[in-house]
């Protein structure tokens, strides 16, 4: 099982973007508008600056007084910070680096650019699709052993 599978199952290899120059206003429609989570940060939609998500907000931004004019730069987690990984990367290594660090979304990058975004939804939805089939399949083997 790879990271590619997952990104497969999911259906939509689509990437959310936003600039770094962005307001936490323009951040908060975007989150609202393609109904996510976390947005990848990206100067020019392809290549990774960074990464902006929902508890950064909260986290970074409670005590501000004007939170929607502060710039997504100013709260993201960037560069060398953010956790990746790969579309050849097991399942296994993904969960791990998931529950380790105690992220919720994981940008997939593939020689320099991001190919595509999994939330530990996504990765609990893999999973029990798995857990069903091998279930499914056991119950035909037993059924037929009968």
């Amino acid at each position: 099982m790879r990271v590619s599978d997952v990104l497969t199952s999911k259906g939509s290899r689509a990437v959310f973007t936003i600039p770094p120059g962005a307001t936490v206003a323009e951040l908060l429609d975007a989150f609202a508008l393609h109904d996510v989570g976390a947005l990848v940060v990206s100067e020019d939609g392809s290549a990774l600056a960074g990464i902006v998500s929902e508890r950064d907000v909260v986290r970074k931004l409670r005590h501000v007084e004007t939170p929607g004019q502060e710039t997504v730069a100013s709260i993201m987690t960037a560069g060398a910070d953010v956790l990746t990984c790969s579309s050849v990367d097991t399942f296994a290594s993904l969960m791990s680096v998931m529950t380790e660090n105690r992220v919720r979304h994981v940008p997939v990058v593939d020689d320099g650019q991001v190919t595509g975004v999994l939330s530990i939804g996504d990765a609990v939805k893999y999973r029990m699709g798995e857990l069903q089939f091998e279930r499914d399949q056991l119950s035909e083997y037993v059924a037929g052993a009968q």
